[in-house]
């Protein structure tokens, strides 16, 4: 369905514009920078309310279709659309957006209008990773973002910031040329470079394997799954604290939405084929790395391995679904998986950075992220550490929160294809609730640890307005979840329906016949 109105166009471009006029605007009125950047941030959160409201939740087809030539010789498009699938990703990128910029206010003296210009143009960049429907526009966009966050590590960062972004830059790099040479080998065999033209491709079991490995290589990389992990703490811990909002609530999501808009639908024998890989990595994710959490002393790297862990829930949400197609329960047990992970997906997005604004708010004032360091932060900032306590229960699973809901739509759909699978599955709502408690009560009770933490005064306006605001998205959505699982069930049925038949040439039979 097309748009009369260029709205993704203006979703992209807005804060992209935004940040080039913020950067005109200079650091020699910082104040005049920091409203110019907070009007584009709220504006484009309007105009992807404007996508939600004018989405057509019953269809599956992809809506607001925008198409134009670009590159006419190589036959490369600016072609954008979105479904249900990729829709409150943009509205999640938007709406965080907003809280970054305000959250950076009084924070960021060094360059300012720099700050919160990278923060709008990777905006941009990253509405247009969920929109573009063209393979060369989708691979310049998941490019593009490594730029703006290098540099906000790379200059706002801490002192091993260098490392850091080196290391970032280099794994999320790696695995893009693999992705880059798939996309162009399908380029070829579709004689197009549309996404969509790739979904209808019958290619062999060796290429489908191959294809899978080299965009597994890019999204494994980019969610991050286990054993590729090892960036995500690093990066975390030098990040300033906008850049650690966003890495986690956002750029984390994107390796989720690669699996959902390319290697299910364009190698469904292969995914099928090695959905034991998968489904290890995530499980050993959900376990290992939870443990891994509970040995760490500094705040934003428990965070970062928490992330980790619930990230695997997303990979798992998504892969069971052949485990379940063998057992002839398409209908219930594969949508309910991928949904349980778009919905983990969003909720990890509000939660997670919720809990590295928390983070922020306590090293602005004490410029330490140790555990030891502080305890009684109840007794000195007693709405804060309300707060605080609200996100670590939602991030261990509360029920009424959203950190419930996507985890235990995933462990039901689990149940039905593996006992065991749940199992392991359900250890989560153990570890997740033994580390974060642990922080929590080493953070903000007991007794007052230091005069430092006896001096602390309790969050201002500002810092209550960005953490209130995501307390009620998560609010919101643990107890009301439907208007999120209706606007994406057209899309994932389809999606599901899909995946569900063989690519293999000639074959038109469901995929756990052939395999």
């Amino acid at each position: 369905m097309s748009s009369a109105f260029p709205l993704l166009t203006l979703t992209i471009w807005l804060p992209i514009i935004g940040g080039v006029a913020v950067l005109a605007s200079g650091d020699k009125a910082p104040a005049v920078s920091k409203w110019v950047a907070l009007v584009f941030a709220v504006l484009t959160f309007v105009v992807s309310l404007g996508l939600w409201g004018g989405f057509d939740a019953a269809s599956a087809e992809m809506q607001f279709v925008e198409r134009a030539p670009w590159i006419p010789h190589f036959d490369v498009y600016y072609h954008l659309g979105i479904d249900g699938i990729s829709l409150p990703l943009i509205v999640l990128t938007t709406f965080i957006t907003i809280f970054v910029i305000i959250a950076g206010w009084e924070v960021i003296t060094y360059k300012p209008s720099h700050y919160m210009a990278a923060f709008l143009i990777m905006e941009g960049i990253m509405v247009g990773v969920f929109s573009a429907l063209d393979a060369i526009l989708f691979y310049v966009f998941w490019e593009a973002m490594l730029i703006p966050m290098f540099l906000i590590i790379g200059v706002w960062g801490g002192p091993n910031r260098v490392y850091a972004t080196i290391k970032f830059f280099l794994y999320t790099f790696f695995g893009s040329v693999f992705m880059l040479v798939a996309l162009i080998y399908m380029s070829f065999q579709a004689d197009s470079f549309g996404i969509l033209d790739f979904h209808s491709l019958q290619l062999g079991l060796t290429e489908q394997v191959l294809i899978f490995i080299a965009f597994l290589l890019a999204f494994a990389v980019k969610v991050p799954m286990w054993p590729v992990h090892t960036w995500l703490p690093d990066a975390h811990v030098e990040a300033p604290t906008g850049g650690s909002v966003i890495l986690a609530a956002i750029m984390l999501k994107i390796g989720g939405y690669g699996f959902l808009r390319f290697s299910l639908p364009i190698t469904p024998d292969a995914s099928s084929t090695l959905d034991w890989l998968i489904i290890a990595m995530s499980l050993i994710a959900v376990v290992y790395i939870g443990f891994v959490a509970l040995v760490q002393q500094d705040m934003k790297k428990l965070i970062a391995y928490s992330s980790i862990a619930h990230m695997g829930f997303v990979t798992l949400g998504f892969f069971i679904a052949f485990m379940i197609f063998a057992r002839s329960d398409v209908e219930s047990g594969a949508v309910l998986g991928i949904q349980g992970g778009m919905v983990q997906m969003v909720s990890h997005g509000f939660i997670s950075g919720a809990l590295f604004l928390c983070v922020g708010v306590l090293y602005d004032r004490l410029h330490s992220r140790q555990i030891a360091d502080y305890g009684g932060v109840i007794n000195t900032m007693p709405v804060f550490g309300a707060l605080l306590v609200f996100f670590a229960m939602a991030n261990a699973g509360l029920p009424g929160t959203s950190g419930f809901v996507g985890e235990f739509m995933v462990i039901l759909a689990s149940f039905r294809a593996d006992f065991w699978f749940a199992v392991l599955a359900a250890t989560t709502l153990i570890l997740g609730a033994a580390y974060t408690l642990w922080m929590v009560k080493r953070v903000v009770f007991g007794p007052v640890a230091s005069e430092k933490v006896a001096g602390l005064k309790d969050a201002n306006g500002r810092e209550l307005f960005v953490l209130g605001s995501l307390a009620l998205a998560v609010l919101i959505l643990g107890i009301w979840p439907a208007p999120l699982v209706e606007v994406m069930e057209a899309s994932i049925q389809h999606l599901v329906e899909h995946i569900a038949v063989s690519k293999l040439p000639g074959a038109a039979l469901p995929v756990a016949v052939h395999l």
